[in-house]
């Protein structure tokens, strides 16, 4: 590979790697001690960081339902979206396998079918049911890769990007924690499962399936609600009562 594609595959990789670590590290390690909101301050921190470092360089999708609704929206190739997939899952595997590490350091710590793991039924804090949870994925991901869409400009985070990305994912953890431990992300849920085993592997499909599917219909549905010949601020157009006609030219800070 160029070394750009290098660097961009490496990010990802490193990106995916410590999201898993510290982020379901928090669950693991801290769980009972930041709770529910601290671990949702957890996950949105770390990527609110992680945006700014690995951001101008790949992007930080560390997401395969980020990275798919990136290519659905045409912002990026096939081939750089199974890169950064193959990057991603090594990443979330890898980080799974350092945090599987330190957590049987702790004493009386347990692991099996839990270390962050996603799911329902008797998983679920709320006791919520298999379509209860799918559901839940799919619009939880659909929000979290709709502003990811909305604030990057291509693919890059600039800006007060990452604050609106780190805001976004801590917000689908507050409400998703209860619910099924938050997926979001089929990276983050695969890695830990493949060490909690017994219903953390039965379950994952679902956390891998239903992100896919809510990162792509964010895709679908922002481009319809950002084309991407129109101005960024529509709203102030129509204030003004102006209408883009099909032969006028981009106005000032209209998108490439």
């Amino acid at each position: 590979m160029e070394t750009t594609e290098t660097r961009t595959v490496v990010s990802e990789f490193l990106g995916t790697l410590l999201l898993v670590f510290f982020a379901v590290g928090a669950a693991v390690l801290a769980g009972e001690y930041i709770g529910t909101f601290g671990i949702a301050l957890a996950f949105g921190f770390v990527m609110l960081a992680l945006a700014y470092a690995l951001g101008p360089i790949s992007g930080c999708h560390i997401n395969p339902a980020v990275t798919l609704g990136m290519l659905v929206a045409r912002r990026i190739t096939v081939r750089t979206a199974v890169e950064y997939w193959i990057a991603q899952i090594l990443g979330g595997i890898v980080g799974a396998a350092l945090l599987f590490l330190v957590a049987k350091q702790v004493p009386g710590l347990q692991t099996h079918a839990a270390f962050g793991t996603n799911g329902w039924g008797d998983r679920s804090a709320v006791h919520i049911n298999l379509g209860g949870a799918f559901v839940a994925e799919i619009v939880m991901t659909f929000l979290f890769v709709f502003v990811v869409l909305g604030v990057t400009h291509k693919v890059a985070v600039v800006g007060f990007g990452g604050l609106a990305i780190g805001l976004a994912l801590a917000t689908v953890h507050l409400i998703g924690i209860p619910l099924d431990g938050t997926s979001v992300n089929p990276a983050r849920s695969l890695g830990p499962a493949l060490f909690a085993g017994g219903a953390a592997i039965t379950q994952v499909w679902l956390f891998l399936i239903a992100p896919l599917i809510g990162g792509a219909l964010a895709a679908v549905v922002h481009q319809i609600t950002h084309p991407p010949q129109e101005p960024v601020v529509v709203a102030d157009r129509a204030a003004r009562g102006e209408a883009k006609t099909s032969g006028e030219p981009p106005a000032s800070g209209d998108r490439a």
